[in-house]
């Protein structure tokens, strides 16, 4: 996979893709709003395994850092343009968005941030990305997406629903390619992700949880082997299966997922 790219990557399940990913040699470019917090995982990676990492601080909300990221995600390698920069062979879109006001309740201009962050930006990198690796034959586009898609959990749901769809028809286009796509479906896994949307995870029992670098150990294999759905933990394959195969009116009677 050579250089891997992580939107979010300075916390959560970004930081333990980083972490991950580096242990087995590969380079990185790591994206993120917060760029002290960047330098500081760029430093630990490089002194911990002595690999090359690029930082790139960008709010995904915004179409102008959303493009200054596609540009580093065109690179192919060897051309003039390109400098000394080595082309990227793993985009992971795995930044973030969530919040604990109901739509109802909740700010437009919230919900214009989510889209942009969750459904935009994941279509614009993943178009920057594919160009350069069907240009070389090969790369892999990693989306994380949620087992939240297959409920009725709101805006936050209905937006993975989208990178579900998305990711499945990307992952048509590219079949005899020496491309791939995967969309990594976790269920509620230990991260920062609930503290920073200010959602309680006190009503949520310990069993559900999944711990991270199960999730992401379980997403970098499933990339390996071309796998297109890959949903970590036997308890969530059964919990995705029943959310297909139940009518559609029983799961909004279960309410919303978080």
């Amino acid at each position: 996979m050579g250089t891997a790219l992580i939107t979010g990557g300075s916390a959560g399940l970004g930081l333990e893709f980083a972490r991950q990913l580096a242990a087995a040699g590969h380079g990185l470019v790591l994206v993120a709003r917060d760029e002290e917090r960047l330098d500081q995982v760029a430093a630990e990676l490089r002194g911990d395994h002595g690999v090359a990492v690029e930082v790139l601080r960008a709010d995904l909300s915004v179409p102008d850092d959303v493009a200054r990221v596609a540009q580093r995600l065109a690179v192919v390698g060897g051309r003039p343009e390109d400098g000394d920069l080595p082309p990227v062979g793993l985009l992971v879109n795995n930044a973030g968005f969530a919040t604990s006001a109901s739509f109802a309740k909740g700010r437009i201009s919230t919900e214009h941030r989510g889209i942009d962050v969750m459904v935009r930006a994941v279509v614009e990198l993943s178009h920057a990305a594919v160009g350069q690796m069907l240009e070389r034959d090969q790369g892999a586009i990693l989306n994380v997406g949620s087992v939240a898609a297959l409920t009725a959990g709101g805006t936050y749901a209905a937006a993975k629903a989208y990178v579900r769809t998305f990711t499945e028809a990307l992952a048509v286009e590219l079949k005899g390619t020496g491309v791939t796509a995967t969309l990594l479906s976790p269920g509620f896994t230990h991260t920062e992700f609930h503290a920073r949307a200010g959602i309680s995870k006190s009503a949520i029992p310990e069993w559900a949880w999944l711990d991270a670098s199960d999730v992401v150990r379980a997403a970098l294999e499933d990339v390996r082997r071309g796998v297109v759905l890959s949903t970590p933990s036997v308890r969530y394959k059964v919990a995705a299966a029943a959310l297909r195969a139940a009518p559609r009116w029983a799961v909004r009677a279960v309410g919303k997922y978080r």
